[in-house]
């Protein structure tokens, strides 16, 4: 597989996940979403990107559109920029980043996040960590960071597709109801009819 291009990149038909719609709340919304991975092999095309379509199969084509799809290699700089770019220039509602979250030397996916983000939204990386534990102790050593740039949120998944499945089912029930409140709905977080 070759370097994938910055740009636009159609959703693939959606294959369904481990949830039901209804499971996802109520919101009428239809957000846009950016898919980054970070992978200095996938970017010089010495490896398949199976993380970065495991994100886009995942997400409900009823509340997600992928409007942005790229892949990038393991440097601050440039995973910053990506990041900025989908929120700034493209309008991206929600931006998922796949791989280095860990503690190698090139593992720099939440220090450049942090770079970007105004308000860092700790719950969705303890849910995930949470999960990830379950299935090996090696996952408390994730950095996966998650906040906000404006109306936007990032979040950093882990660069494995197993990982990115486990983590993706234990969030998506929180995130249409996340982006409503960045959207600026008024209701109350505890109302059962809020998104």
């Amino acid at each position: 597989m070759g370097r994938k291009p910055y740009g636009t990149h159609q959703a693939t038909e959606h294959r369904g996940g481990s949830l039901a719609h209804s499971e996802y709340g109520a919101s009428s919304m239809l957000f846009k979403a950016s898919v980054i991975t970070v992978s200095d092999r996938g970017y010089r095309g010495e490896r398949q990107d199976r993380s970065g379509q495991a994100i886009q199969e995942r997400l409900p084509e009823s509340l997600f559109r992928v409007i942005d799809y790229r892949i990038v290699p393991d440097e601050k700089d440039k995973i910053r920029l990506a990041l900025t770019d989908a929120i700034d220039r493209l309008g991206a509602d929600l931006v998922f980043t796949t791989g280095g979250t860990g503690l190698s030397p090139r593992d720099v996916t939440p220090d450049a996040t942090s770079e970007v983000i105004e308000k860092e939204v700790p719950g969705f990386g303890e849910a995930m960590r949470a999960q990830s534990m379950k299935k090996t102790p090696h996952a408390m050593i994730s950095r996966a960071l998650c906040g906000t740039r404006k109306s936007s949120l990032i979040i950093n998944l882990p660069g494995s597709p197993k990982g990115v499945l486990e983590c993706l089912d234990v969030i998506l029930p929180a995130l249409p109801h996340a982006l409503s409140k960045l959207k600026g709905d008024p209701s109350e977080c505890g109302d059962p009819q809020s998104p």
